[in-house]
C-alpha cells in the first residue's frame, strides 16, 4: 500500500530570512554621491610615521606571457602584488585603483613582459599620487623540451617572476627570477662506490636585478636564466624519454656529477658573464634520495660593488 506524502509547506524567500536574522534597511542619511563622500585615506596630518608599503597582495588574474620557446605565447595566471610607500602626512591609500588599473591593462591584453611591468608601475605611481610604486607578479611559464635522442617532445614549466619598482626621484628598480628543476648526481658517491650513484632532483633558484637599459628584444630572461640552471646541471628533466632517451640521461648524468655547491657555483659563473645583470642570488636545494633532509647551498653576488 502507497502512503500519500505531504508536501512540505515554506514561507516565501522573504519570511524565511526575517526567520534567519534579515531584517527591513534602517535609514539612509549619509551621501550616496562619490562626489560628496568624505576620502578618510585622503586626508592630511602627521600620522606619525611614514610607512615602508601599503597594498594588495596574492590577487590572481589572467595574463599572456611572451616566450623564445615554444610556445611562444600562453595564457596563465599570474599571482600580484601591489604597493606604495605612504609619506607621514597621510593617512592611507584608495586600495579600489590598485585592482581599477589591473582591470584595464587586461581589457587591452595584459602580455606580462619587462616594458609592460615598468609601465604599469609608473602609472600606478601617478594614480596614487605617492612618491613611488611596486608591481610583481608570480606565474608559471611553460616551454616546449624535446627528449635528447628521439626528439619526443613535451611540456616542461618553470616559475617565474618580475618585480618593478619605480620611484619618481630614483627611477626603475627591476627584478627578475625564475625556480626550474634539474637533475643532479652526487659526485661523492660516485667517486666511493664500486658502481652507481645516488642522484636527486634538484631546484635552482634564481633572483636578478637587470640593468636599467635591459632589452627584452634581444634578450629573453626566463630562457637565459633556464638555460644557466639546466646547462650546468648533471642532465636537464624531460617530460617524454623512451629507451634511448633514458640511456643518454643517465649516462650524462653519472658523466656530469654535481653538489649543491657546484651548482650554485657553475649558474652563478654564467650569470657574472651576462652583462645586463647587476646583481644575483642563486640557490639550489637538492631533495635528497637517501637521506630524509635536503641539502642547500647559495651565493649572493653584487657586480656593482667591483
Amino acid at each position: 500500500m502507497n502512503e500519500t506524502k505531504t508536501k512540505k509547506q515554506l514561507p516565501e524567500k522573504a519570511e524565511r530570512h526575517k526567520l534567519f536574522g534579515s531584517v527591513e534597511p534602517g535609514p539612509r542619511t549619509k551621501p550616496e554621491e562619490k562626489s560628496k563622500m568624505p576620502d578618510l585615506q585622503n586626508t592630511k596630518k602627521d600620522f606619525l610615521f611614514e610607512l615602508d608599503a601599503v597594498g594588495i597582495q596574492n590577487v590572481k588574474h589572467p595574463i599572456v606571457v611572451p616566450s623564445s620557446i615554444k610556445p611562444l605565447e600562453q595564457t596563465t595566471i599570474g599571482n600580484f602584488y601591489f604597493a606604495s610607500s605612504i609619506s607621514q602626512d597621510s593617512k592611507g591609500t584608495n586600495m579600489s585603483r590598485f585592482t581599477e588599473q589591473l582591470n584595464e591593462y587586461y581589457d587591452n591584453g595584459f602580455k606580462v613582459d619587462i616594458k609592460t611591468m615598468k609601465s604599469f608601475a609608473k602609472e600606478l605611481q601617478g594614480r596614487l599620487k605617492q612618491r613611488d610604486a611596486e608591481v610583481s607578479v608570480e606565474f608559471p611559464w611553460f616551454f616546449e623540451r624535446e627528449a635528447p635522442y628521439t626528439g619526443k617532445p613535451g611540456m616542461n614549466h618553470a616559475d617565474a617572476w618580475i618585480n618593478v619598482k619605480y620611484d619618481e626621484i630614483n627611477g626603475y628598480d627591476i627584478k627578475v627570477g625564475l625556480k626550474g628543476k634539474i637533475t643532479t648526481l652526487c659526485p661523492c658517491s660516485k667517486e666511493i662506490s664500486e658502481y652507481s650513484a645516488h642522484n636527486q632532483r634538484g631546484n635552482v633558484i634564481i633572483d636578478v636585478t637587470l640593468a636599467p637599459d635591459f632589452d627584452e628584444d634581444q634578450h629573453d630572461w626566463k630562457a637565459l636564466l633556464l638555460e644557466a640552471t639546466e646547462s650546468n646541471a648533471s642532465a636537464r628533466i624531460h617530460p617524454v624519454l623512451k629507451r634511448p632517451d633514458e640511456k643518454m640521461v643517465t649516462e650524462q648524468a653519472y658523466e656530469n656529477p654535481r653538489f649543491v655547491e657546484d651548482m650554485v657555483r657553475l649558474v652563478s659563473s654564467d650569470l657574472y658573464e651576462l652583462d645586463f645583470v647587476q646583481k644575483f642570488h642563486v640557490k639550489c636545494v637538492n631533495e635528497e634520495s637517501i637521506h630524509l633532509h635536503d641539502a642547500i647551498a647559495s651565493i649572493t653576488y653584487d657586480k656593482r660593488k667591483e
